[in-house]
């Protein structure tokens, strides 16, 4: 027999949920169920309920107050952070600026307030390469490397919506407003630290007016160079200035090494004239001098001057040279050999006993022995022709 098939004692239909009220449930007292149970929870009275539903609905709002309050507990926890002292932290609420933290503990209710964190000592790094036009009307590659930090992060996260692409298009507009105003060569050359101080300068003033809160730390000008289809003939050009260059130093250093030099003899030999100029001068102011003190002895004693001078001249002669010759009356001259210095070693022997001359020592007694025999013998006939007379 089915449910809805009449039986028992009367005609109604049977409960499929068990109840002895016939048809379906009622909403509105299922609602009612959950509100007393809902109160009982918060510390309601159920109001028609058994002890044993009071119990059961205490218990399950005990629960429910535990695992509130462990979930209070979790989103407080969260909200504590730490800042290093390099980091700031901007506080967003509901969308809105609410503050900047500083370095240390913080919190911030969670899902309330948005915390971006910012490193202020940081150092970044960009990098910028264009192709661009000369003062000359010349066009060259330029690549620029810039490195920067953050100094405002406020107006880093909030005045601009995003700071760092604002950073490499004003480092594109300064880089092509300072390579516009300046040569090729400058460019290529010798001016790559003018233009990244120029550069620079002009950047800094661009994020200020842009309120980006960057700070530009150094720009370096990393390549300057010629399009690729030209490299050759640039090449060409830069390896003959350096040659040039390379010659004039060249130059330089040999007119710095030689002039000196130059000027430095040349004053030697100045000086080396005045020095004999003097020298000549002192000498013949005393041969003056000697002259006149000699025709004062000799208006005195005529004679012993005259004596005086020819022994005095014939000892300046005679101290010149090796050979004397003897004057002898009635005879044939002498020839006088100075055999004591002949015969004196001087600089030391050879290995077969030489001197200096050629001679032996036995050579040299031989012809002393000789020249004594030859002396006497002329001695002895002069004698003998004096005696005649």
């Amino acid at each position: 027999m089915s449910w809805n098939e009449p039986g028992g004692g009367n005609n109604r239909p049977r409960d499929p949920w068990g109840g002895n009220d016939q048809g379906p449930p009622d909403l509105d007292e299922a609602l009612k169920k959950l509100q007393q149970r809902l109160s009982g929870l918060f510390g309601g009275r159920g109001g028609g309920g058994s002890g044993g539903g009071n119990a059961s609905g205490r218990m399950s709002g005990a629960l429910l107050g535990v695992i509130a309050a462990g979930a209070i507990t979790v989103w407080a926890l969260m909200g504590f952070y730490q800042l290093d002292e390099q980091e700031r932290a901007i506080v967003l609420r509901f969308g809105e600026y609410a503050g900047t933290n500083q370095p240390g503990l913080q919190w911030n209710p969670p899902l309330i307030d948005e915390v971006i964190v910012v490193n202020t000592t940081k150092i970044r790094a960009a990098q910028v390469r264009e192709v661009m036009l000369t003062q000359d009307e010349n066009i060259v590659e330029v690549t620029m490397s810039l490195q920067y930090l953050i100094d405002n992060p406020e107006n880093f996260v909030l005045k601009v919506r995003d700071p760092e692409v604002s950073l490499q298009h004003a480092a594109q507009s300064a880089l092509r407003h300072v390579v516009g105003d300046s040569t090729m060569d400058l460019v290529l050359t010798e001016g790559r630290a003018a233009i990244a101080a120029d550069v620079r300068e002009r950047l800094q003033t661009y994020l200020d007016n842009y309120t980006t809160g960057i700070r530009i730390s150094k720009i370096n000008i990393d390549e300057g160079k010629p399009p690729a289809q030209v490299q050759g003939a640039f090449d060409d050009v830069i390896k003959a200035r350096e040659d040039e260059e390379r010659v004039k130093n060249e130059a330089q250093s040999y007119a710095n090494g030689i002039v000196p030099e130059a000027r430095g003899r040349a004053q030697r030999v100045l000086e080396e004239a005045n020095a004999y100029q003097q020298q000549v001068m002192a000498q013949a102011e005393g041969e003056a001098s000697r002259f006149s003190q000699l025709l004062e002895e000799y208006r005195k004693a005529p004679q012993v001057t005259r004596d005086r001078l020819y022994l005095d001249a014939m000892q300046t002669v005679m101290s010149n040279t090796n050979k004397v010759l003897v004057d002898v009356d009635g005879g044939n001259n002498v020839m006088y050999l100075p055999l004591d210095k002949l015969a004196r070693p001087s600089g030391g022997r050879t290995a077969a006993g030489s001197s200096r001359s050629g001679l032996s020592e036995r050579d040299l007694r031989d012809i002393t022995e000789r020249l004594k025999q030859e002396l006497r013998r002329d001695i002895d006939v002069n004698d003998t022709r004096r005696s005649s007379r």
